[in-house]
């Protein structure tokens, strides 16, 4: 719980092309918690600030009716150039980072009892903020980019790019990356992979539509491209190809499928 809940604040500052820098954090927990839990939280927040270089500088401990963990990040802007969602141009390439669904495999094995490789619980209890990507990719900047995290589903944050840019964007499925331990798995369990690669939430990845110059210059292990941002549309969709069939996903199918914080 410490490392996640900092790795998934860092993982916002990546999608802004930010340094970490601080985090504050604040607890609350019942009266009857076990110094050993807040021990054990603690020494999972300290790691990842380890990892990333991040100092703690604050924050507040309170008493409540179940715990409840708010990490506050604080980063640098180091890049002349800003990222949004509304920055999605014709033709840009849809670049991402790592790979996608292990999560909800992760969290479908733990929520139902039953077996998965360590990697697949791995990516949901413990996800990689992607700053070292977030910073190779700075370097290359010479203007505004699209870029998101995908905390809510690979579809959810290809929407709100395509909703925020009024472009329609394409993907291919099967370029996606995914981990061979995610086929096993929902072949095991009798899941559709590409079910979860599509719609299953805490990936935490990075996802970008960079211009030509840019995907030139990307390092193919960091990086992969999985379509393109299609033409202005006032009602734009996700067209999603798989071999030879298509899957329009429009504002409707969007909406009955996707994860609403409200």
């Amino acid at each position: 719980m410490g490392r996640k809940s900092v790795s998934v604040n860092l993982s916002d500052l990546a999608a802004a092309l930010a340094q970490p820098e601080y985090i504050t954090v604040s607890l609350s927990v019942p009266k009857l918690t076990k110094d050993s839990f807040v021990d054990e939280l603690y020494k999972g927040i300290n790691d990842v600030c380890k990892d990333f270089n991040v100092k703690v500088i604050g924050g507040d401990i309170t008493g409540s009716d179940k715990v409840v963990i708010s990490i506050c990040a604080i980063g640098k802007k180091v890049s002349n150039y800003l990222t949004s969602r509304s920055f999605a141009r014709k033709g840009d390439y849809i670049i991402v980072t790592g790979n996608f669904g292990a999560s909800a495999a992760g969290l479908h094995s733990l929520s139902n009892f039953v077996y998965a490789e360590e990697n697949l619980i791995n990516a949901h209890l413990n996800p990689m903020p992607r700053i070292k990507e977030a910073a190779f990719m700075t370097k290359l900047l010479k203007e505004n980019i699209a870029a998101m995290d995908c905390s809510d589903g690979l579809i959810d944050a290809l929407y709100k790019i395509a909703l925020n840019s009024k472009h329609s964007v394409n993907i291919d499925i099967n370029k996606v990356p995914v981990l061979k331990e995610l086929k096993t798995y929902c072949k095991r369990n009798k899941l559709d992979y590409k079910t979860l690669v599509k719609w299953g939430g805490e990936d935490y990845e990075l996802i970008f539509c960079v211009n030509e110059e840019i995907y030139k210059n990307l390092n193919p292990e960091l990086f992969t491209s999985i379509g393109r941002v299609l033409n202005k549309n006032t009602n734009p969709s996700i067209i999603v190809t798989d071999n030879i069939k298509q899957e329009n996903i429009t504002k409707e199918i969007f909406e009955s499928n996707s994860f609403n914080h409200f």
